[in-house]
Parts: structure tokens; C-alpha cells; sequence
């Protein structure tokens, strides 16, 4: 059995086609396809339908990340229409649009897949971790809290999955914790590991056990820039989208840190989208 899982694909349509290709010469039984497909990146649209392509002929399955919900949040009646908020999530706003403001698709993604395997055991896949699509697994998580962000402190009574594997933290890992196999696939969009490379992750069931591989591609990088000027992304995203095209550019993230110095002042006004911006990327250069 083979299943190939990718994840963090960030509206980044080059990536997303490579790695597509290179998933369907390996023909898995299964993908999973596990979150962030579009949003904080330039061609939504296009990935949301090769993707709903692919899970009409090969039976792709989805997970819903934290992006899609930013984007689904644009949807709802209460979602701010003027004010410093509609500057702050203004990426979020242009996806919303590109997508002819029909979040349906995304709507019908879970929160998880489980896969039974070969054996019987427990598969899992979830966009983070159990405690929510916005607290995720890193290679620096201690054992401690891995146990909890894989469930095993809630699910003492159950048998654990044999296989637990997620994305979100764009940092792709291959870990064994009390014999469960725990795996994050990385990004296909915007990796945050220093190689801008996309990843995937092949689970392959042999000699009665999992085993994890994490593939690194070379694809048209190159388009993948060009993209943020001829969508419009660049500009009508708002500041933020300079902030996602360096992280594009050297692989590291971005916009953790300025969310965290500066998402609470914008909202409330007290700092403008372009001044904040501009602050985080002269503190970046300097360090």
C-alpha cells in the first residue's frame, strides 16, 4: 500500500502542478491532500480546481487547514466590510474574490482522514495536530507535547494510529513516538525550512510496517514569482503579500513574527498596514 500525502500548498499552482506529475508516476493507492490548498498565494483558483479534478478521477482526499477558514471567514454575513480589519485579512478578501466568492469546496473539507490499513491499524491525518488546524507539530515539539498533539493523552482507552501525519508548520520531519510513526509532510507552496524546494510525503506499507519518505522537487520557480505581479496578488493583497513573497523567495517565515509584534495594533488602528509591514521587513534585514 502506498499513500502519498502533501500539504501547504498556498495557492502556489507551479508547485502544486510538479508535484501532482510526480505523485501520478509514483501511483499511490491514496492522497491526501491535507490543508492550505489556497490562500497566501496567487492562484487559488487554479489549485482549487486541479485539485477537485484530481479527487473526481483519483479519488484525492481533502483536509481543511486554517486557510481555508480565513477564507471562508470572508463569506460570513458578520465579516467586516470597512475599517482597519478588511486592511488587515485584505489577502485573505482578494482569495475570497478569486474564487468567485463560492467557498462550498472548502466547506466540505474535514477536519481529518483516518485510513484503515493492511493490518487493520489506525492511519491519521490531520492539517496540524488534534488540538486544532493552527497548533502544529515542529522539530523541536517535545515528546511531551507530541503526545497530546497526536492525541494520545485524550485517547488513552483507544489503540493509536500506527501512522500520524500532518502539515502546517511548512517544516517537513519523520519522527517515532512509543512506536507511532509521526510524520509532517512539509509545504508544496512555501517550505520554511531554508530550501525552497516543495515537498511530499510517501507513506509505503512494506514487511508489515510504515515506513516515511519526504521527496524534495525542483520545479518553475521562476513562474512561481512572475505569478504574484501578473494575478495582482502584489497589489490588490495588500501589504502582507510583500511579507508572503519573501517567504516565497528565501523560505522562511514571515508572517508568524509580524503577526505577533503587529496584528493586534493593526486591527485596533493604531498602526497602519504599510508602516507595520515596512517595520517588520527593516528589522528582518537587519538580522
Amino acid at each position: 500500500m502506498k499513500i502519498a500525502v502533501l500539504a501547504d500548498i498556498h495557492a502556489n499552482y507551479p508547485a502544486l502542478l510538479e508535484v501532482s506529475q510526480h505523485i501520478e508516476d509514483w501511483n499511490p493507492d491514496l492522497v491526501i491532500m491535507a490543508g492550505d490548498l489556497v490562500n497566501r498565494g496567487p492562484r487559488p483558483a487554479e489549485c482549487l480546481a486541479l485539485a477537485l479534478k484530481k479527487q473526481a478521477t483519483d479519488g484525492w482526499r481533502f483536509i481543511r487547514g486554517n486557510h481555508e477558514d480565513y477564507v471562508i471567514k470572508q463569506s460570513k454575513p458578520d465579516s467586516p466590510r470597512t475599517g482597519p480589519a478588511v486592511d488587515v485579512h485584505r489577502a485573505s478578501i482578494w482569495t475570497y474574490k478569486k474564487l468567485n466568492c463560492d467557498v462550498t469546496p472548502l466547506k466540505r473539507m474535514p477536519f481529518m482522514q483516518d485510513v484503515i490499513d493492511p493490518n487493520g491499524n489506525l492511519i491519521r491525518f490531520v492539517h496540524a495536530s488534534m488540538a486544532g488546524n493552527r497548533d502544529g507539530i515542529y522539530p523541536e515539539t517535545t515528546d511531551s507535547d507530541l503526545k497530546n498533539k497526536i492525541g494520545l493523552a485524550r485517547e488513552k482507552n483507544k489503540k493509536p494510529p500506527v501512522v500520524f501525519c500532518a502539515g502546517h508548520t511548512h517544516r517537513p520531519l519523520v519522527r517515532d513516538l512509543n512506536g507511532v510513526l509521526v510524520v509532517n509532510a512539509g509545504s508544496v507552496g512555501l517550505p520554511f525550512d531554508g530550501d525552497k524546494r516543495p515537498s511530499y510525503t510517501q507513506l509505503i506499507f512494506e514487511g508489515e510496517t510504515w515506513r516515511a519518505r519526504i521527496l524534495r522537487l525542483d520545479y518553475d520557480f521562476n513562474q512561481a514569482e512572475i505569478d504574484f505581479f501578473e494575478t495582482g496578488y502584489i497589489v490588490d493583497g495588500g501589504p502582507l503579500v510583500e511579507l508572503v513573497l519573501i517567504e516565497l523567495r528565501n523560505a522562511t517565515s514571515q508572517l508568524y513574527n509580524w503577526s505577533f509584534t503587529y496584528q493586534e495594533d493593526a486591527l485596533l488602528g493604531k498602526i497602519s498596514m504599510r508602516q507595520s509591514v515596512d517595520e517588520h521587513i527593516s528589522r528582518w534585514q537587519l538580522n
